[in-house]
């Protein structure tokens, strides 16, 4: 079934996020689009039932005004203008119009059904992956991910054996994440997958690399290289899926706002490849993209994986990697996983992790001596990402995952709980 949409036009508002949500609200998919888009392709765009126009604080840009194209008005929409002084618009409201004006809009001027759900959201995606795509081939970097992991249960429904994935295990995954991504698309989807191991390559480039910065860099060069050697052993390909959404967009900047950070998808990958881009996503927020995965029949643990940042463990590996303290890392991580998910944590807490620092600290094992590293255990809650509060965990619990640690990982003597808030701490160590 085809889903009616309202179309958000960015003049300058910081507020498309807000607006586009409060418009899926009512039932009704809604996409943000910039300003200066053309009367043909506004009249392209699929099912649309309105327009809102959307000012704000930007919408002055290198001191020229912010403004649509006249022709837009020809094309017969309904519009509604937030703050916004053209009064050639149906509507006018000086700042976010109120739950009321919203469905009055959308429902009556409009006409709207309330017909966005994930079911036809995927429907017109995989449509619209259809008609893009053809019979052309598509290639996805597929990083376990729940965007990339998303994006390619969606693949695989649109175009089956037309979508190629390539895995690559670069060594830094947590406990059982790559073998979990072979079972679940190559048993499970049966999508063409190519499984690249690649745990010596890049344990062999980070050898002797204390810094956090470097250690980045090495890690996302080695991918784009090891992933662009994939792709030139495969033949036909002409598409490059994408797990873009929309908080990157909006985190990359506008044409009328300012860059946050920016987002490359894939490691960006050199422009000499020549791929189109197929990005089925780029429209949803992550909630939303988690209840798109369980629509596909995602398991649950794979759309509810924990926020992981792209080096993997080589970022909570702290000061030069050794594969000892990365198998601690890895180890340690997989109990407190393992423990949280008892205490109903897993659900609760938004991010928690393990980290070894690269120094030792002296300990008793066995009536004796030793001189071995340290397990940090980190568990915050946020919901920007901008500020972070610590967990505060039941004593039960740590006593649990700290006695397991202690007697399950090797060379480990000590277990600390980080009660750092970001500020002054970040989220990650390095």
């Amino acid at each position: 079934m085809k889903q009616d949409m309202i179309v958000i036009l960015d003049l300058g508002s910081t507020e498309n996020a807000a607006l586009a949500r409060a418009v899926r609200k009512l039932g009704v998919y809604s996409e943000v689009h910039p300003h200066d888009i053309s009367a043909e392709e506004l009249e392209k765009l699929p099912n649309v039932k309105g327009v809102i126009l959307n000012g704000g604080e930007n919408r002055v840009v290198d001191g020229v005004p912010v403004e649509i194209s006249p022709k837009l008005y020809e094309c017969g929409f309904p519009m509604m203008a937030v703050d916004h002084p053209t009064a050639r618009c149906e509507k006018r409201l000086e700042a976010m119009p109120d739950q009321a004006a919203l469905q009055e809009f959308v429902f009556e001027a409009c006409r709207a059904q309330a017909n966005w759900n994930m079911k036809n959201f995927i429907a017109d995606q995989v449509e619209q992956i259809r008609a893009q795509v053809g019979d052309k081939k598509v290639l996805l970097a597929l990083s376990g991910g729940v965007d990339s992991s998303v994006v390619a249960a969606m693949l695989i429904k649109a175009i089956g054996g037309q979508l190629t994935c390539v895995h690559v295990n670069h060594g830094l995954m947590r406990k059982n994440e790559s073998e979990s991504v072979v079972e679940v698309f190559q048993n499970q989807l049966h999508a063409n997958l190519v499984y690249v191991d690649a745990t010596e390559r890049f344990l062999g480039k980070l050898a002797g690399v204390p810094d956090p910065e470097q250690k980045r860099k090495i890690i996302g060069g080695e991918f784009i290289r090891v992933f662009e050697e994939e792709a030139r052993k495969l033949k036909g390909i002409e598409f490059l899926g994408q797990g873009t959404i929309y908080p990157d967009i909006i985190e990359s900047g506008t044409k009328t706002a300012k860059m946050v950070k920016s987002h490359h998808n894939v490691g960006g990958l050199p422009e000499d490849l020549q791929f189109e881009l197929v990005e089925p996503l780029k429209q949803l927020f992550k909630d939303e993209v988690r209840a798109c995965g369980l629509e596909l029949g995602l398991p649950a643990s794979m759309v509810y994986r924990q926020p992981f940042p792209g080096p993997g463990l080589g970022v909570r590996c702290l000061g030069a990697i050794t594969r000892d303290r990365l198998e601690a890392v890895r180890e340690s991580d997989a109990i407190l996983r393992e423990e949280f998910a008892r205490a109903g944590l897993d659900k609760k807490v938004w991010q928690y992790f393990t980290v070894v620092p690269d120094f030792k600290s002296v300990g008793v094992k066995n009536n004796a001596r030793c001189f071995e590293y340290m397990v940090i255990v980190r568990a915050i809650n946020t919901v920007d990402a901008m500020t972070a509060s610590i967990e505060k965990v039941d004593w039960d619990v740590l006593e649990r995952v700290t006695q397991r640690i202690l007697a399950e990982v090797g060379n480990v003597n000590r277990v600390c709980y980080d009660m750092s808030p970001k500020p002054p701490a970040t989220i990650e160590f390095e």
